[in-house]
């Protein structure tokens, strides 16, 4: 199965170009702040959009998208409502959405059908390590949509082979150990570890956890296939639509005068 994610990173290697996955909060500041984010940074240049379903127990995340994710469930977010915003928002570009396991259990086993439907084209389960349940993840990985995974900095070898196995779309390749959030500098060693995860996988490696300016995007973009960036987003919608885009933008031709200039 070829879906758009693969076809947009298939696409984007023809060009020589590196990938910009960029991530929202369903329903942050509101909904309709929201679908125009979505619009407006699909527009700016984002290759890639990861919605994300707010949580209230969002433990992998940062302070900047923990509060994003109260401020959408205090509005009345759902999971359904994300799926909406996706229909809505009908944009050119690949949709993946980013969830905890409770709401996609919850939502039941018609979810990924409906949200296929609805324009997603991925899944990325933020608590489902591959080995945890058998059963969901056989369940998510042979349904419509691409269902990605994370590798984390300290995954052996062997671990990452397993974990690309049952990957497709790209795999998401954790930058640093903790929570999400913008940080100051990148991790000493990234390129040795994203060497190993190429070695393991011929999937993209797309890498994101504490990327948030411009000049880390565009070291990042000499590394990998993708830039993942969040929290920096996050941040920015939360003053505006508008800011939010703009720093897309700036990301967007940050990254790609790397690969002019590489």
């Amino acid at each position: 199965m070829t879906g758009r994610l693969s076809k947009r990173f298939a696409s984007l290697r023809q060009e020589g170009r590196t990938a910009l996955v960029c991530y929202v909060t369903a329903g942050h500041p509101d909904v309709e702040q929201s679908l125009a984010l979505i619009q407006g940074i699909a527009e700016a240049g984002a290759d890639v959009i990861e919605v994300g379903v707010p949580f209230s127990d969002p433990m992998a995340d940062g302070p900047v998208i923990q509060a994003s994710s109260q401020t959408a469930l205090e509005g009345g977010m759902t999971l359904a409502g994300a799926l909406e915003l996706v229909r809505r928002a009908s944009v050119s570009v690949p949709v993946v959405l980013f969830s905890y396991l409770n709401p996609v259990l919850s939502a039941g086993p018609e979810l990924l059908e409906r949200a296929a439907d609805s324009g997603v084209d991925g899944i990325l389960v933020t608590d489902l390590p591959v080995g945890a349940d058998g059963e969901v993840e056989h369940w998510l990985a042979n349904g419509p949509l691409d269902f990605v995974h994370l590798v984390a900095p300290t995954t052996s070898d062997l671990r990452m082979r397993e974990i690309a196995q049952h990957g497709r779309g790209f795999v998401y390749l954790i930058s640093r150990l903790g929570v999400t959030g913008a940080r100051d500098d990148l991790p000493e060693g990234l390129g040795d570890i994203i060497t190993r995860l190429r070695a393991a996988t011929d999937l993209p490696v797309c890498v994101g956890f504490g990327i948030a300016t411009p000049a880390q995007a565009a070291a990042v973009a000499r590394l990998a296939d993708g830039v993942v960036v969040g929290s920096a987003i996050v941040r920015a919608a939360g003053e505006s639509v508008e800011a939010a885009v703009s720093l897309v933008r700036s990301l967007r031709e940050a990254i790609d005068e790397t690969v002019t200039t590489a």
